[in-house]
């Protein structure tokens, strides 16, 4: 399958999701500038596919931002890999997001029917159900990629030779085996069960 379709089906996935818990999601408190969520959530995992959308946005942006996102990915990356918990490096001085249009699937699920006040979000169980469900299926989607932080899926897809062998639809996860291990990062590929490498 060609990334433009896979790109159509995920936006499907997406809104099938908002159809399923719209119900739930009236209840939310959420709103413009609320970050909590984007500043207090222990890991916003994403798939390589939701990350070459986000790559291609980067590199969408002038040179100057494109080169403070860039400072923030790397910072993030180092933070996250020394255990500690970090903002989004999408997150805005106004508490707004840089790519909101894009966010992938672990940003578009959360809402809270309670304020957080630094705390975690009140989320309706059934959402959950709804969310896991929506999680396979873009796994099962992205079915050459991988799963794993924000930061080190883009780290991986600023690789020339990941990002080519990627966007070819091939699958070599032999050449990213210590980083993936490393990093936790996960196999979406159905035959291998989405293991982690």
């Amino acid at each position: 399958m060609v990334l433009k379709e896979k790109r159509e089906k995920l936006i499907k996935i997406y809104n099938q999701f908002e159809k399923d818990v719209f119900d739930f999601k009236k209840q939310a408190v959420c709103k413009i500038g609320c970050a909590d969520c984007c500043k207090n959530m222990a890991t916003i995992d994403i798939t390589t596919l939701e990350g070459i959308i986000i790559y291609e946005r980067i590199d969408s942006f002038s040179s100057s931002i494109k080169k403070e996102i860039k400072k923030r990915l790397n910072q993030n990356k180092f933070e996250k890999e020394h255990k500690k918990l970090v903002n989004c490096p999408f997150l805005k001085e106004d508490n707004t997001c840089l790519i909101y249009d894009v966010r992938p699937f672990s940003c578009r699920w959360l809402y809270s029917v309670k304020r957080c006040n630094e705390g975690p979000p009140t989320i309706h169980r059934q959402v959950f159900e709804h969310a896991n469900k929506a999680i396979r299926e873009i796994q099962q989607l992205d079915d050459n990629g991988y799963s794993g932080y924000l930061s080190f899926i883009l780290y991986l897809l600023d690789k020339p030779d990941f990002r080519k062998t990627y966007l070819s639809g091939k699958f070599h996860p032999e050449k990213i085996v210590k980083f993936a291990m490393r990093h936790k990062l996960s196999i979406n590929r159905p035959s291998t069960g989405s293991a982690v490498i």
